[in-house]
């Protein structure tokens, strides 16, 4: 009785064994894993300008790609496309977006509504995912308070010369002055003297 079970024993080991290898051999033909690079997660921008989200990503099968922008405004979906042939995005960034081959997008002519968090995922199609965040800072130029900053200086210049051209002639005008009054002193000391000597 122990020999046939052993032999059952030998049996189920060898099967055991090559279940294993099949499924191993399987697991490694089938296409699957997905990765994502983002070399840039953080950018900074100025109002108008283009700008690059971008990101590398390897699979062994065909991927889908969507992108979504999240900010203090709400969530709005930008673009999703499984080949470039055919890419689906949103009316909101109709004009404005170009996907490429690698999962990148350019977003072109930011404003500061474009500011926030933008995520893209990337599937594969036996189901794994792989995430990636890039974080979109938009500043304005603010030309009028530069401009506005010129125009105060120039009139502090004007002002400034001004007053230097007004305190030139004051002094002058004192100066002539001081020299008249010494003038009309030194003449009536002297008529003085005249008048005392004639007196003599």
């Amino acid at each position: 009785l122990m020999r046939p079970l052993q032999g059952c024993r030998g049996r189920g080991v060898v099967v055991g064994t090559v279940t294993l290898c099949l499924a191993a051999g399987w697991a490694l033909q089938t296409p699957g894993g997905v990765s994502l690079l983002v070399p840039q997660p953080n950018i900074n921008a100025t109002v108008a300008q283009n700008i690059l989200l971008s990101v590398e990503y390897s699979c062994r099968c065909v991927a889908t790609i969507e992108w979504k922008h999240v900010s203090s405004w709400g969530t709005t979906s930008i673009a999703e496309w499984r080949s470039v042939n055919y890419v689906n995005i949103s009316m909101v960034y109709k004009d404005r977006v170009t996907a490429f081959e690698n999962g990148s997008i350019q977003l072109r002519n930011v404003g500061m509504r474009d500011a926030g968090y933008y995520f893209v995922t990337v599937t594969e199609e036996h189901g794994t995912n792989a995430y990636g965040t890039i974080i979109v800072n938009v500043y304005e130029i603010i030309y009028e308070d530069l401009h506005f900053v010129a125009v105060f200086f120039a009139f502090l210049a004007a002002v400034s010369a001004i007053l230097i051209c007004f305190m030139w002639l004051c002094n002058k005008s004192l100066h002539l002055f001081q020299k008249k009054t010494t003038h009309k002193l030194t003449a009536s000391t002297t008529e003085e003297i005249e008048l005392e000597t004639i007196e003599c």
